[in-house]
């Protein structure tokens, strides 16, 4: 459960280890599934993590109320060297949108209802929705400084609008 870098900078929140300990049987079952296939999926899973921080109220708040910008274009993207609390949170929703968003899908029969890797879909895409609204109320995870502490000064707790789901 460590974050993977790349000279230095983090590529992704999860490891392909991350992703066999949550479904061992997929893996079994499915030889396809090479540990480079899901490296490549938690290295996107993590890039569409990012962008939904950085296109949320939270994040735009939570940089205003830090830095003066001229508009909400001038707003940087979330910096993932940043963040430093929650991080075995972040490791679970890098693996749980993963495998609902890039994993399963490649495997899913979409011909059967009655598809197993079809109903993990769903409970992987809610799982990953309710620890990233989860992460977005704490708010206590990034160091804005970026000197590697994050600071009560550094917390924002958020807010997410709720919305019914079917």
């Amino acid at each position: 459960m460590a974050f993977i870098t790349d000279s230095g900078s983090v590529i992704s929140f999860a490891e392909y280890t991350d992703v066999t300990a949550q479904d061992k049987r997929l893996f079994d079952s499915n030889e396809g599934l090479t540990d480079d296939v899901v490296e490549d999926a938690l290295i996107k899973a993590t890039d569409r993590i990012l962008n939904r921080i950085s296109a949320s109220g939270w994040w735009r708040n939570y940089y205003m109320k830090r830095e003066s910008v001229n508009s909400v274009a001038d707003i940087p993207s979330v910096n993932a060297d940043q963040i430093l609390g929650r991080q075995s949170d972040f490791t679970e929703l890098c693996v749980a949108t993963a495998l609902a968003e890039y994993i399963l899908p490649q495997v899913a029969d979409f011909g059967d209802d009655t598809n197993s890797e079809r109903a993990k879909m769903g409970y992987y895409q809610n799982r990953a929705v309710n620890l990233f609204e989860e992460l977005i109320r704490a708010g206590d995870w990034y160091d804005f400084d970026d000197d590697s502490t994050v600071e009560s000064t550094e917390k924002e707790l958020g807010y997410v609008n709720l919305r019914r789901r079917r």
